[in-house]
Formats: C-alpha cells, structure tokens, sequence
C-alpha cells in the first residue's frame, strides 16, 4: 500500500527516464490522471493510456525522447507538498519554476493545472511539484 501516489508516480517517471525506457506503468488515481494529463498538454509526454485489470486501474505512458542520442525532454521532477507538509500558494506566491522554462503542477479548487493557468485565472492552490 503506497500512502503517497504522486511521488510514487514521480519516482516511477524518473526511474524509467534515467533508464531511457519508452513506457512506464503507474497505478490509476483521479490525482495521477489530472497531473499526468497536464504533462501531456505541456509536451512533456506523449500521449497515457488507462489499462482496467481485474480489480485494478493502471496508467501507460509513454515516455518523450529528443534527438539522435534520445536525450529526455523531462530533466527533473521535484515533489513538493507532502503529506507531512503541504505547501499551498495564492495566485500571487506561485513559484515559477526555472525562470519560466519548467512548470509548477498546481491543485487548485477548478482542478489539477500549471502554475501559468492558475496565475492566469487567478487561482491559489497545493504546490504538487515541480517538473523542467
């Protein structure tokens, strides 16, 4: 029993990127889809499909590779709030990741978004983590 699936997800991302797999499994939650859906809009993957087994859900994702030498478009994925520690931010304190080259994966009260949409909206919420 995993008490944290987003830094399990995050863990199971960025051991199959150093280990240049194409695709990795992670457990199905409403959480993980959200945040690896907004991954997907950012270009960070390629595309996740559902997997329904018996009695469990799964994630596939696909992993994103660049040029000849297949260089990982993620470089970093960063947990941030914790179950021992959340982290929460208004629209005002949302960090900007790198400058603006990475995105800061935000929980607000519309849904799962990155730190440019929910300071677009004007929406403070749960820093999940980082990714560049």
């Amino acid at each position: 029993m995993v008490n944290d699936t987003i830094a399990d997800m995050l863990t199971r991302i960025r051991n199959a990127n150093l280990a240049k797999h194409q695709i990795v499994q992670v457990p199905s939650t409403k959480m993980t889809r959200n945040i690896i859906q907004v991954l997907k809009e950012e270009g960070y993957i390629e595309y996740f499909e559902e997997i329904y087994e018996s009695w469990r859900t799964f994630l596939l994702i696909s992993l994103k590779y660049k040029g000849k030498k297949r260089e990982s478009v993620i470089t970093a994925l960063k947990r941030i709030s914790k179950p021992g520690l959340r982290v929460y931010a208004n629209y005002k304190e949302l960090p900007k990741v790198l400058g603006g080259l990475g995105i800061a994966v935000i929980s607000t009260s519309q849904g799962i978004m990155t730190d440019r949409e929910a300071r677009h909206n004007g929406l403070g919420g749960e820093v999940l983590c980082y990714i560049w």
